[in-house]
């Protein structure tokens, strides 16, 4: 193996050589593209986090976009070996699975994520966050579901949820 695919393989893999906001930059794209929304999809985000099981989360967070914050002097660095970074989100709304409903809730939402060197990688450790989902994302998700349903009264349901997060930009 050259050495440039090793050193390939670190920042994938959230080397400690590499920047602790690659990782959260990594896991909320994956996260805001759904890889959460399916239980089998959490491998695609296993690698970013400390955390072996994912919770079976009734509801998402509908967002229109993410910013991990890279300014060290917003951090707290609690060692060489872990930081707490603040990522803030631009939220639309909620979605609760059950109901298939979309309850707008417009405005930012600021979470400090704890990072920590787990067996030489970088690991988010802390807050375990529901999806936080993009919004073109969901709305097809929505639609996806819709085309699965047989049932006429739960397709009008997902049809108004579409609706609603359509709407909520």
């Amino acid at each position: 193996m050259s050495l440039l695919m090793v050193a390939e393989v670190q920042a994938q893999s959230g080397g400690l050589t590499h920047d602790p906001t690659e990782i959260l930059k990594r896991y909320f794209t994956l996260d805001s593209k759904g890889a959460r929304l399916e239980s089998l999809s959490y491998e695609t985000v296993a690698p970013y986090v400390a955390w072996k099981d994912e919770p079976v989360w009734g509801h998402a967070v509908v967002i229109e976009d993410f910013k991990v914050i890279n300014e060290t002097s917003q951090w707290e660095i609690v060692n060489n070996l872990e930081v707490v970074i603040p990522v803030e989100f631009k939220v639309l709304g909620l979605v609760y699975y059950e109901k298939a409903i979309f309850i707008p809730e417009p405005g930012p939402e600021v979470v400090r994520v704890r990072v920590k060197a787990v067996r030489n990688r970088w690991r988010i450790v802390e807050p375990v966050l529901p999806p936080h989902i993009g919004h073109k994302r969901m709305i097809n998700h929505v639609r996806q579901a819709w085309l699965d349903e047989t049932d006429l009264a739960k397709r009008e349901q997902l049809d108004a949820l579409r609706e609603a997060i359509r709407k909520a930009k």
